[in-house]
């Protein structure tokens, strides 16, 4: 894909939304003081087509975690049969994690009791946001609907500092529902939009897949500056690497994201030889407000 410039037609129209809305800033993370736990070490119920509990490895378990050297957490883990993180299994442990530290959490399809019961451990909940039915059942093996996220969504607001996580190309590296999902959270509103892309991970059911082709990355993208004028938007961790990770750094600087972890060098550079200043944090992209 060739490199566009921000004077062509779409391109255009998304970076003078971000001008218009924006500080001249790109903020860039390494997210090297928050520790990635889980409730429920490397065990996961639904062992879902894109993870496979491959990331819940690379997670420090919460019988494990020392804390001492890290000012946040993911507090994360796998899910039960239903889609639910055991939010409540480890409280005691959580409540010495949260004592001077910010806490990320990862809920699944958390009841409103256990959202409750967990309320005063929680600064920010990341929440994986799915638009198509056929995406749950394939992906997670659910049989929830796009309604019951919504519904979740909506309950979790009324507790905490919700950032909704759409995953491009999640159904195997295809579209399926981001567009709607996009136009639902627009509706439903929402504070900051973190974008991830599909890694084809070895020993998952979708290792032998490709990752979204950059286009429709790229055109995604656009669409979200377009219409979410005033909304934060960050490129978090979840992408691919090498070539691809490069050109969509670049494509996301270009169509105006305010954040982007791990970023690669040469979307740092092209981001201030488009007259951007670079503003660096190390905690979990969520923690961090952009304006």
């Amino acid at each position: 894909m060739q490199s566009p410039e921000p004077g062509r037609g779409r391109w255009k129209i998304a970076w003078d939304v971000r001008v218009r809305h924006f500080a001249t800033e790109i903020v860039f993370v390494h997210p090297s003081c928050t520790l990635p736990i889980s409730l429920t070490g490397d065990w996961c119920a639904l062992q879902c087509a894109h993870c496979g509990t491959h990331y819940l490895k690379h997670m420090t378990s919460i019988k494990k975690a020392g804390v001492t050297g890290w000012s946040s957490c993911l507090i994360s883990g796998g899910c039960d049969a239903l889609g639910r993180v055991p939010v409540t299994s480890h409280l005691e442990q959580v409540a010495a994690l949260r004592t001077n530290r910010r806490l990320n959490w990862h809920v699944g399809m958390i009841g409103e009791q256990d959202m409750q019961n967990i309320a005063s451990y929680v600064d920010v909940i990341s929440f994986d946001f799915v638009g198509d039915n056929g995406t749950i059942r394939e992906v997670y093996g659910l049989h929830y609907t796009v309604d019951d996220y919504v519904r979740t969504y909506i309950m979790l607001r009324r507790y905490a500092r919700v950032v909704p996580h759409l995953t491009l190309g999640l159904r195997g590296g295809h579209f399926s529902g981001e567009y709607t999902a996009l136009d639902i959270l627009r509706r439903l509103g929402l504070d900051t939009l973190v974008i991830l892309v599909l890694i084809p991970t070895a020993g998952t059911r979708y290792a032998g897949c490709r990752p979204p082709v950059l286009e429709e990355v790229a055109g995604f993208l656009l669409e979200a500056r377009q219409s979410l004028p005033d909304t934060p938007i960050y490129l978090g961790c979840m992408r691919p690497g090498g070539s691809y990770r490069r050109r969509l750094d670049e494509l996301a600087v270009r169509a105006g994201v305010n954040k982007i972890v791990n970023p690669a060098v040469s979307a740092i550079r092209l981001a201030e030889g488009l007259g951007l200043s670079a503003r660096w944090e190390n905690e979990c992209c969520v923690f961090g407000r952009t304006r």
